[in-house]
Protein backbone atom coordinates (compact mmCIF):
# COMPACT_ATOMS: atom_id res chain seq x y z
CA UNK A 1 0.00 0.00 0.00
CA UNK A 2 2.84 2.26 1.08
CA UNK A 3 4.54 1.81 -2.05
CA UNK A 4 1.39 2.63 -4.38
CA UNK A 5 1.18 5.49 -2.42
CA UNK A 6 4.64 6.61 -3.29
CA UNK A 7 3.89 5.70 -6.68
CA UNK A 8 0.52 7.37 -7.43
CA UNK A 9 2.67 10.71 -5.31
CA UNK A 10 5.33 10.34 -7.68
CA UNK A 11 3.48 10.24 -10.71
CA UNK A 12 1.39 13.28 -9.21
CA UNK A 13 4.46 15.23 -9.32
CA UNK A 14 5.45 14.19 -12.43
CA UNK A 15 1.94 15.39 -14.01
CA UNK A 16 2.76 18.58 -11.49
CA UNK A 17 5.65 19.11 -12.84
CA UNK A 18 4.42 18.65 -16.80
CA UNK A 19 1.67 21.01 -16.40
CA UNK A 20 3.05 24.04 -15.10
CA UNK A 21 5.99 23.68 -17.07
CA UNK A 22 3.93 23.77 -20.45
CA UNK A 23 2.59 26.74 -19.11
CA UNK A 24 6.25 27.93 -17.81
CA UNK A 25 7.27 27.37 -21.62
CA UNK A 26 4.35 28.52 -23.83
CA UNK A 27 5.95 31.96 -24.55
CA UNK A 28 7.63 30.05 -27.37
CA UNK A 29 4.70 28.49 -28.82
CA UNK A 30 2.75 31.95 -29.65
CA UNK A 31 5.71 33.28 -31.86
CA UNK A 32 5.24 30.17 -33.80
CA UNK A 33 1.97 31.59 -34.95
CA UNK A 34 3.17 34.38 -36.65
CA UNK A 35 2.17 36.19 -39.65
CA UNK A 36 -1.51 35.52 -37.29
CA UNK A 37 -2.03 38.63 -34.84
CA UNK A 38 -3.04 38.32 -31.65
CA UNK A 39 -7.05 38.39 -32.07
CA UNK A 40 -6.58 35.58 -34.77
CA UNK A 41 -4.70 33.44 -32.60
CA UNK A 42 -6.73 34.00 -29.92
CA UNK A 43 -10.30 33.19 -31.66
CA UNK A 44 -8.75 29.98 -32.86
CA UNK A 45 -7.35 28.87 -29.04
CA UNK A 46 -10.87 29.76 -27.82
CA UNK A 47 -12.56 27.84 -31.07
CA UNK A 48 -10.53 24.53 -31.28
CA UNK A 49 -10.03 23.91 -27.75
CA UNK A 50 -13.71 23.39 -27.51
CA UNK A 51 -13.06 20.51 -30.42
CA UNK A 52 -10.13 18.86 -28.26
CA UNK A 53 -12.22 19.29 -24.80
CA UNK A 54 -15.68 18.19 -26.69
CA UNK A 55 -13.84 14.98 -28.08
CA UNK A 56 -12.17 14.34 -24.52
CA UNK A 57 -15.83 14.30 -22.96
CA UNK A 58 -17.25 11.57 -25.72
CA UNK A 59 -14.13 9.74 -24.88
CA UNK A 60 -14.79 9.68 -21.20
CA UNK A 61 -18.46 10.11 -22.03
CA UNK A 62 -19.25 13.04 -19.01
CA UNK A 63 -21.94 14.79 -20.07
CA UNK A 64 -24.49 14.92 -17.14
CA UNK A 65 -23.20 18.31 -15.62
CA UNK A 66 -24.44 20.01 -18.99
CA UNK A 67 -27.83 19.40 -18.49
CA UNK A 68 -27.86 20.07 -14.85
CA UNK A 69 -25.89 24.09 -16.01
CA UNK A 70 -29.04 24.52 -18.72
CA UNK A 71 -31.33 24.57 -16.37
CA UNK A 72 -29.53 26.78 -13.73
CA UNK A 73 -29.87 30.59 -15.28
CA UNK A 74 -27.95 32.37 -12.45
CA UNK A 75 -24.53 29.65 -12.82
CA UNK A 76 -24.96 29.87 -16.32
CA UNK A 77 -24.28 33.68 -16.20
CA UNK A 78 -21.58 32.99 -14.00
CA UNK A 79 -19.94 30.72 -16.53
CA UNK A 80 -20.63 33.37 -19.36
CA UNK A 81 -19.22 36.01 -17.20
CA UNK A 82 -15.60 33.87 -16.31
CA UNK A 83 -15.62 33.09 -20.24
CA UNK A 84 -15.45 36.94 -21.05
CA UNK A 85 -12.92 37.25 -18.22
CA UNK A 86 -10.90 34.61 -19.14
CA UNK A 87 -10.81 35.66 -23.20
CA UNK A 88 -9.60 39.06 -21.90
CA UNK A 89 -6.58 37.34 -19.95
CA UNK A 90 -6.09 34.83 -23.11
CA UNK A 91 -5.88 37.84 -25.52
CA UNK A 92 -3.61 40.31 -23.27
CA UNK A 93 -1.31 37.35 -22.48
CA UNK A 94 -1.17 36.48 -26.28
CA UNK A 95 -0.42 40.03 -27.22
CA UNK A 96 2.08 40.50 -24.71
CA UNK A 97 4.29 37.22 -25.56
CA UNK A 98 3.99 38.37 -29.32
CA UNK A 99 4.81 42.04 -28.48
CA UNK A 100 7.57 41.72 -26.82
CA UNK A 101 6.75 42.04 -23.19
CA UNK A 102 7.14 38.46 -21.87
CA UNK A 103 8.69 39.50 -18.04
CA UNK A 104 6.15 41.80 -17.85
CA UNK A 105 3.58 39.57 -18.39
CA UNK A 106 5.63 36.81 -16.17
CA UNK A 107 5.05 39.57 -13.40
CA UNK A 108 1.31 39.28 -13.49
CA UNK A 109 1.31 35.73 -12.60
CA UNK A 110 3.50 36.49 -9.40
CA UNK A 111 1.44 39.23 -8.37
CA UNK A 112 -1.72 37.59 -9.22
CA UNK A 113 -1.74 35.61 -5.25
CA UNK A 114 -0.97 39.20 -4.00
CA UNK A 115 -4.70 40.41 -6.07
CA UNK A 116 -6.43 37.49 -4.88
CA UNK A 117 -5.97 38.09 -1.33
CA UNK A 118 -7.17 41.74 -1.81
CA UNK A 119 -9.68 40.85 -3.57
CA UNK A 120 -10.88 38.93 -0.88
CA UNK A 121 -10.44 41.38 1.26
CA UNK A 122 -12.11 44.05 -0.81
CA UNK A 123 -15.57 42.13 -1.80
CA UNK A 124 -15.67 38.62 0.54
CA UNK A 125 -14.81 40.38 3.87
CA UNK A 126 -12.24 38.23 4.61
CA UNK A 127 -9.80 39.14 7.71
CA UNK A 128 -5.77 38.60 7.25
CA UNK A 129 -3.24 38.05 9.80
CA UNK A 130 -0.24 40.07 10.02
CA UNK A 131 1.96 38.33 7.78
CA UNK A 132 -0.10 38.61 5.29
CA UNK A 133 -0.88 41.81 5.29
CA UNK A 134 2.68 42.76 4.85
CA UNK A 135 2.87 40.48 1.70
CA UNK A 136 -0.19 42.94 0.29
CA UNK A 137 1.99 45.81 1.45
CA UNK A 138 5.25 44.57 -0.31
CA UNK A 139 3.34 43.93 -3.23
CA UNK A 140 2.09 47.46 -3.31
CA UNK A 141 5.39 48.80 -2.89
CA UNK A 142 6.28 46.84 -6.04
CA UNK A 143 4.43 47.94 -8.32
CA UNK A 144 5.21 51.49 -7.33
CA UNK A 145 8.71 50.51 -8.16
CA UNK A 146 8.43 49.35 -11.31
CA UNK A 147 5.63 51.95 -12.24
CA UNK A 148 8.59 54.56 -11.72
CA UNK A 149 10.94 51.72 -13.79
CA UNK A 150 8.60 51.53 -16.75
CA UNK A 151 7.60 55.19 -16.12
CA UNK A 152 3.84 53.93 -16.49
CA UNK A 153 1.96 51.33 -14.50
CA UNK A 154 2.81 47.66 -15.22
CA UNK A 155 -0.75 47.44 -17.16
CA UNK A 156 0.03 44.22 -19.21
CA UNK A 157 1.23 42.54 -15.78
CA UNK A 158 -2.10 44.63 -13.64
CA UNK A 159 -4.37 43.60 -16.66
CA UNK A 160 -3.03 39.57 -16.50
CA UNK A 161 -3.53 39.56 -12.45
CA UNK A 162 -6.99 41.60 -12.16
CA UNK A 163 -8.48 39.00 -15.00
CA UNK A 164 -7.15 35.84 -13.61
CA UNK A 165 -8.09 36.78 -9.69
CA UNK A 166 -11.69 38.12 -11.19
CA UNK A 167 -11.85 34.48 -12.82
CA UNK A 168 -10.73 32.64 -9.86
CA UNK A 169 -13.54 34.48 -7.63
CA UNK A 170 -16.32 33.71 -10.37
CA UNK A 171 -15.22 30.11 -10.56
CA UNK A 172 -15.02 29.23 -7.30
CA UNK A 173 -18.85 30.39 -7.35
CA UNK A 174 -19.60 28.00 -10.44
CA UNK A 175 -18.10 24.80 -9.02
CA UNK A 176 -17.15 22.68 -12.32
CA UNK A 177 -14.46 20.32 -12.68
CA UNK A 178 -11.72 21.53 -15.04
CA UNK A 179 -12.50 19.80 -17.86
CA UNK A 180 -16.11 20.54 -17.87
CA UNK A 181 -15.20 23.96 -16.97
CA UNK A 182 -13.44 24.83 -20.04
CA UNK A 183 -15.99 23.29 -22.17
CA UNK A 184 -18.88 25.35 -20.96
CA UNK A 185 -16.34 28.69 -21.26
CA UNK A 186 -15.42 27.81 -24.63
CA UNK A 187 -18.36 26.86 -25.50
CA UNK A 188 -19.48 30.10 -25.31
CA UNK A 189 -16.79 31.54 -26.94
CA UNK A 190 -16.90 29.23 -29.89
CA UNK A 191 -19.65 31.63 -31.89
CA UNK A 192 -18.00 34.93 -31.45
CA UNK A 193 -14.47 32.90 -32.09
CA UNK A 194 -16.07 31.52 -35.38
CA UNK A 195 -18.11 34.81 -36.68
CA UNK A 196 -14.40 36.69 -36.18
CA UNK A 197 -12.59 34.45 -37.98
CA UNK A 198 -15.28 34.01 -40.87
CA UNK A 199 -15.09 38.03 -40.91
CA UNK A 200 -11.21 38.08 -41.15
CA UNK A 201 -11.35 35.53 -44.20
CA UNK A 202 -14.24 37.47 -45.84
CA UNK A 203 -11.69 40.15 -45.41
CA UNK A 204 -8.56 38.83 -46.78
CA UNK A 205 -6.84 39.14 -43.58
CA UNK A 206 -7.04 35.33 -42.03
CA UNK A 207 -3.52 33.21 -42.39
CA UNK A 208 -5.35 29.83 -41.87
CA UNK A 209 -5.67 29.35 -45.58
CA UNK A 210 -2.88 31.51 -46.55
CA UNK A 211 0.02 30.73 -45.22
CA UNK A 212 0.08 26.61 -45.40
CA UNK A 213 -0.45 23.66 -44.09
CA UNK A 214 2.20 23.73 -41.06
CA UNK A 215 0.84 27.23 -40.27
CA UNK A 216 -2.60 25.57 -40.02
CA UNK A 217 -1.54 23.11 -38.34
CA UNK A 218 -0.43 25.21 -35.47
CA UNK A 219 -3.18 27.22 -35.48
CA UNK A 220 -5.33 24.35 -34.71
CA UNK A 221 -3.03 22.75 -32.14
CA UNK A 222 -3.80 25.81 -29.61
CA UNK A 223 -6.82 23.55 -28.59
CA UNK A 224 -3.74 20.79 -27.51
CA UNK A 225 -1.78 23.73 -26.09
CA UNK A 226 -4.74 24.90 -23.74
CA UNK A 227 -6.15 21.80 -22.80
CA UNK A 228 -3.09 19.03 -22.00
CA UNK A 229 -1.69 21.50 -19.33
CA UNK A 230 -4.96 20.90 -17.96
CA UNK A 231 -5.27 17.25 -18.07
CA UNK A 232 -1.72 17.21 -16.80
CA UNK A 233 -2.81 19.37 -13.66
CA UNK A 234 -6.13 17.09 -13.27
CA UNK A 235 -3.97 14.00 -12.41
CA UNK A 236 -1.36 16.25 -10.43
CA UNK A 237 -4.40 17.48 -8.41
CA UNK A 238 -5.76 14.15 -7.24
CA UNK A 239 -2.32 12.61 -5.89
CA UNK A 240 -0.71 14.92 -4.55
CA UNK A 241 -1.38 17.94 -1.66
CA UNK A 242 -2.52 21.75 -2.58
CA UNK A 243 0.35 22.74 -0.35
CA UNK A 244 2.92 20.90 -2.87
CA UNK A 245 0.61 22.38 -6.17
CA UNK A 246 0.77 26.09 -4.11
CA UNK A 247 4.93 26.15 -4.58
CA UNK A 248 4.56 24.02 -7.95
CA UNK A 249 2.51 27.28 -9.15
CA UNK A 250 5.76 29.95 -9.12
CA UNK A 251 7.25 27.53 -11.74
CA UNK A 252 5.22 28.64 -14.39
CA UNK A 253 5.96 32.64 -14.40
CA UNK A 254 9.24 31.71 -13.40
CA UNK A 255 10.38 29.83 -16.31
CA UNK A 256 8.25 32.51 -18.33
CA UNK A 257 10.62 35.48 -16.16
CA UNK A 258 13.47 33.65 -17.47
CA UNK A 259 12.74 33.12 -21.10
CA UNK A 260 12.23 36.91 -21.36
CA UNK A 261 15.40 37.34 -20.11
CA UNK A 262 17.46 34.77 -21.55
CA UNK A 263 15.81 34.33 -24.65
CA UNK A 264 13.84 36.63 -25.74
CA UNK A 265 16.21 39.37 -24.44
CA UNK A 266 14.39 41.68 -22.82
CA UNK A 267 15.92 44.47 -20.66
CA UNK A 268 16.05 44.54 -16.99
CA UNK A 269 17.22 47.95 -15.66
CA UNK A 270 18.06 48.20 -11.44
CA UNK A 271 14.36 49.64 -10.98
CA UNK A 272 12.83 46.51 -12.20
CA UNK A 273 14.91 44.16 -10.33
CA UNK A 274 14.40 46.05 -7.38
CA UNK A 275 10.34 45.76 -8.34
CA UNK A 276 10.58 41.81 -9.22
CA UNK A 277 12.57 41.40 -5.97
CA UNK A 278 9.58 43.22 -4.10
CA UNK A 279 7.31 40.86 -5.15
CA UNK A 280 8.93 37.66 -4.96
CA UNK A 281 9.46 38.89 -0.93
CA UNK A 282 5.94 39.22 -0.75
CA UNK A 283 5.28 36.09 -2.39
CA UNK A 284 7.96 34.36 0.06
CA UNK A 285 5.75 35.38 3.23
CA UNK A 286 2.93 34.30 1.63
CA UNK A 287 4.01 30.64 1.25
CA UNK A 288 5.76 30.66 4.43
CA UNK A 289 2.81 31.90 5.97
CA UNK A 290 0.61 28.95 4.41
CA UNK A 291 3.28 26.38 4.97
CA UNK A 292 3.05 27.57 8.31
CA UNK A 293 -0.63 27.07 8.84
CA UNK A 294 -0.43 23.73 7.23
CA UNK A 295 1.81 22.34 9.50
CA UNK A 296 -0.43 23.76 12.31
CA UNK A 297 -3.51 22.65 11.00
CA UNK A 298 -1.86 18.89 10.56
CA UNK A 299 -0.40 19.50 14.64
CA UNK A 300 -4.12 19.85 15.44
CA UNK A 301 -5.60 16.79 13.56
CA UNK A 302 -2.75 14.65 15.46
CA UNK A 303 -3.71 15.52 18.46
CA UNK A 304 -6.89 14.54 18.14
CA UNK A 305 -6.14 11.28 17.07
CA UNK A 306 -6.81 11.03 13.33
CA UNK A 307 -4.98 12.00 10.14
CA UNK A 308 -5.92 15.32 8.67
CA UNK A 309 -7.54 13.46 5.62
CA UNK A 310 -10.02 11.62 7.86
CA UNK A 311 -10.12 14.52 10.05
CA UNK A 312 -13.28 16.09 11.17
CA UNK A 313 -15.34 18.82 9.73
CA UNK A 314 -14.27 21.43 12.23
CA UNK A 315 -10.36 20.33 11.87
CA UNK A 316 -10.62 20.38 8.10
CA UNK A 317 -12.26 23.71 8.12
CA UNK A 318 -9.62 24.85 10.44
CA UNK A 319 -7.15 23.37 8.04
CA UNK A 320 -8.35 25.16 4.63
CA UNK A 321 -9.16 28.76 6.64
CA UNK A 322 -5.64 28.82 8.10
CA UNK A 323 -3.72 28.24 4.61
CA UNK A 324 -4.97 31.03 2.98
CA UNK A 325 -2.26 31.73 -0.16
CA UNK A 326 -4.06 31.11 -3.63
CA UNK A 327 -3.28 28.62 -5.75
CA UNK A 328 -3.24 29.76 -9.13
CA UNK A 329 -3.05 28.69 -11.17
CA UNK A 330 -1.69 31.65 -13.99
CA UNK A 331 -4.85 30.09 -12.83
CA UNK A 332 -8.61 31.08 -9.95
CA UNK A 333 -7.42 30.86 -7.81
CA UNK A 334 -8.15 28.04 -5.12
CA UNK A 335 -6.98 28.92 -1.46
CA UNK A 336 -4.43 26.21 -0.19
CA UNK A 337 -6.32 23.55 1.47
CA UNK A 338 -4.50 20.57 3.18
CA UNK A 339 -6.09 18.30 0.36
CA UNK A 340 -6.43 18.01 -2.99
CA UNK A 341 -9.78 19.34 -3.63
CA UNK A 342 -11.84 20.42 -7.14
CA UNK A 343 -11.20 23.74 -6.68
CA UNK A 344 -7.78 23.12 -7.78
CA UNK A 345 -8.88 21.85 -11.03
CA UNK A 346 -11.19 25.45 -11.43
CA UNK A 347 -8.55 27.19 -11.14
CA UNK A 348 -6.36 25.73 -13.27
CA UNK A 349 -8.07 26.19 -16.23
CA UNK A 350 -7.24 29.74 -17.01
CA UNK A 351 -3.36 28.96 -17.39
CA UNK A 352 -2.03 30.30 -20.23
Amino acid sequence: MAGTSKGEHRIGLLNGFAAYGMWGLVPLFWPLLKPAGAMEILAHRMAWSLVFVAVALLFVRRWAWAGELLRQPRRLALVTLAAAVITVNWGVYIWAVNAGHVVEASLGYFINPLVTIAMGVLLLKERLRPVQWAAVGVGFAAVVVLTVGYGRPPWISLCLAFSFATYGLVKKKVGLGGVESLAAETAIQFLPALAYLIWLSVHGGATFTTDGPGHAALLASTGIVTALPLVCFGAAAIRVPLSTLGLLQYLAPVFQFLLGILYFHEAMPPERWAGFALVWLALILLTWNAMHSVRRARVVARSAGVSVASASPEVRATASASASAPVEVPGASAEVPVEPTAAAAEAATAEN
